[in-house]
């Protein structure tokens, strides 16, 4: 028995990094924003034991052992509710890897959503009765076995407009923006998360970036933040055409500087990322930024028309780009399930 789901993307709206942790990791503030592009991710449960990863693609950087996230998920999920058989999950790419739109984490959550529902399935045609189907039943359980694989897999829990913070792994549900045109723009190279943060801690250290504490900085971004989220609300309730409540909402993210801290010392190392956002902004998008630590770059636009003529203009220029929209939480959930076989 097949279960297949959507594994959809994220995109970041601003991103701050804070001081390094004693664990290792830093304090961030994000606002998360799960978009519409999305990989496939099929899970059966059968006779026997242990877990497979398929990956349909042929990038070395997909691990299909111990390593990859999905299988490490799997495991938590098989011994959390005491279950038994041979977990098969393939993986069929559309997302780029290391390209700072998430897919790993979100690959990871899709493959603990197939597999309760595949569980379940495995289950009932094994004779068991209804009451000893197995399931998760609490987001508050998956929240935890998604926090303990990685720092981005609980926002895919929640979905939406999702505020992040700790190391990104607090994760709080905020209104939900409505759906927005994009352009998202993946270029080959690929950006290593942990030497992007060693970069930041080595800027900050040479040129002093921050004048007050790391604890002020990230107070005074969570106040820009809520400045803009407040606004954005208010706009959002408004009675307005899609196109004209899109452009007040770019103008006011524009307008409170929100901004990502990671284009600080990714673009000094990847020069062509920073010629990418600037093609964005030449092609119409009102607000345009680096997703998480790179490499993908996403222009947001007031309208679906400008969306699909910047990408057609983009790719002239030799540049991977495709329209899309934002993914609101209701749509994130009720068009998570691909079906089953």
């Amino acid at each position: 028995m097949t279960i297949a789901v959507r594994s959809f993307a994220k995109i970041n709206l601003g991103l701050y990094i804070g001081a390094p942790r004693a664990d290792g990791f830093h304090d961030l503030r994000t606002v998360y924003q799960t978009i519409a592009l999305h990989d496939v991710i099929r899970v059966g449960v059968s006779r026997g034991k242990g877990i497979e990863i398929v990956c349909k693609c042929d990038d070395p950087r997909v691990p299909l052992d111990s390593s990859n996230t999905c299988y490490r998920i799997a495991a938590l999920v098989m011994k959390e509710l005491g279950a038994s058989g041979k977990v098969t999950i393939e993986i069929e790419k559309r997302l780029p890897v290391q390209g700072g739109m998430g897919a790993a984490s979100s690959n990871a959550v899709a493959t603990m959503s197939a597999l309760e529902r595949a569980l379940g399935l495995h289950s009932r045609s094994a004779g068991a009765g209804r009451r000893s189907q197995l399931r998760l039943y609490t987001d508050a359980q998956r929240l935890r076995i998604a926090a303990q694989v990685g720092s981005d897999l609980p926002l895919f829990v929640i979905g939406g407009t999702v505020l992040g913070v700790g190391r990104g792994e607090e994760v709080y549900p905020l209104p939900d923006l409505p759906s927005i045109p994009m352009v998202i723009v993946t270029p080959e190279i690929g950006v290593s998360t942990p030497r992007a943060f060693a970069d930041w801690d080595a800027l900050v250290q040479k040129d002093e970036l921050t004048h007050s504490s790391s604890s002020d900085r990230l107070f005074e971004v969570g106040c820009a933040l809520s400045a803009w989220l407040a606004e954005s609300s208010r706009n959002t309730g408004a009675p307005a055409k899609v196109g004209s409540r899109a452009g007040s909402l770019l103008s006011d993210l524009v307008r409170t500087g929100i901004e990502n801290d990671f284009e600080r010392v990714v673009f000094p190392q990847s020069p062509e990322l920073r010629d990418i956002k600037r093609a964005l902004e030449r092609a119409g998008a009102g607000y345009a930024s680096l997703s998480g630590s790179g490499s993908t770059l996403y222009g947001l636009f007031r309208s679906a028309a400008e969306a699909v003529a910047a990408a057609g203009r983009l790719r002239k220029q030799g540049l991977k780009a495709v329209a899309t929209r934002t993914l609101t939480r209701r749509g994130y959930g009720s068009q998570l399930l691909v079906g089953r076989r």
